[in-house]
């Protein structure tokens, strides 16, 4: 019993990451459908500031997750402006390829920048907590706490705020939110920055328990892919519910089938519930 309940703790722990990381690229592809494949490097790209920050620059972990949030923000916003805007018009099939090159230049260049060693992050929170008979590290149950309140806050701001229902507005009728005098051009531009303030929150997060390094982007951006596939694609509950289905999914499957197959389960995961419901959770979609 003791297992069962420690992995779903894990499960949790895995599914808020998986949730941040799938909020961000939901609100993008909402309000403009875009499958922004280039998230995985924004992830990857906030590992690496908040990891520099604390090394080289001697910042606490918390003040480093909030220059990590700036900075990827920023490069979010500059994504959006200088790559997909100019190519708001043009055929679908070229956002696509945009972001794969955007993806592979970042990739290479923190290669350039940072090499393509493996490096760990150091926290201040390693302590390690016996809780309710589980042994749980300090590290994992911030995550939880963390990632449960950023998704709390998110979605407040789009319920309860005049801008973020500007955002809703734009991702259920762009014309239409132009037509009634919504500035698409800077709600889109807010949409990226909290897009990549969310994938640097994920990245910095989760780092301590395991590692940074150029390609650490890959597997996490094809499962949020998945996650916002099951949940119904622009949906903002969709991606969370999405997230904490995998990450149980994941941490119960390493558990009592195998841990070689872990990576496998969120593939098999979304034939499965596409079977069931092929427009995803949320079919609808929205956020």
């Amino acid at each position: 019993m003791e297992l069962l309940i420690q992995q779903l703790f894990n499960g949790l722990t895995i599914g808020s990451v998986y949730a941040l990381v799938a909020l961000g690229l939901t609100l993008v592809y909402g309000i403009l459908h875009i499958p922004n494949f280039a998230h995985g490097a924004l992830y990857m790209v906030g590992g690496y500031v908040t990891l520099l920050m604390m090394t080289n620059f001697g910042a606490h972990y918390l003040l480093a997750i909030l220059v990590s949030m700036a900075v990827v923000g920023v490069l979010s916003v500059l994504m959006e402006r200088f790559v997909f805007y100019p190519l708001r018009h043009s055929p679908p099939i070229q956002d696509k390829v945009a972001a794969i090159g955007i993806l592979l230049f970042l990739e290479a260049l923190a290669q350039l920048l940072w090499g393509a060693d493996y490096r760990t992050m150091p926290t201040p929170y390693g302590q390690v907590v016996n809780l309710f008979g589980l042994t749980l590290t300090m590290q994992r149950i911030i995550i939880v706490i963390t990632a449960v309140t950023v998704m709390i806050a998110l979605y407040a701001f789009l319920k309860k705020t005049f801008i973020g229902a500007t955002i809703i507005a734009m991702a259920q009728n762009r014309e239409g939110a132009n037509l009634v005098g919504i500035n698409t051009s800077k709600v889109a531009m807010l949409t990226f920055f909290i897009a990549g303030a969310l994938a640097a929150i994920g990245a910095s997060l989760t780092s301590p328990i395991n590692l940074v390094f150029p390609g650490m982007g890959h597997l996490v951006i094809l499962k949020a892919f998945v996650i916002i596939i099951i949940g119904g694609m622009g949906s903002v509950p969709g991606a969370i519910l999405g997230g904490y289905i995998l990450g149980f999914t994941e941490s119960l499957g390493a558990t009592y089938l195998s841990n070689d197959y872990k990576d496998i389960i969120a593939f098999v995961l979304l034939v499965l519930i596409l079977t069931i419901k092929p427009n995803g959770i949320f079919a609808k979609g929205g956020v």
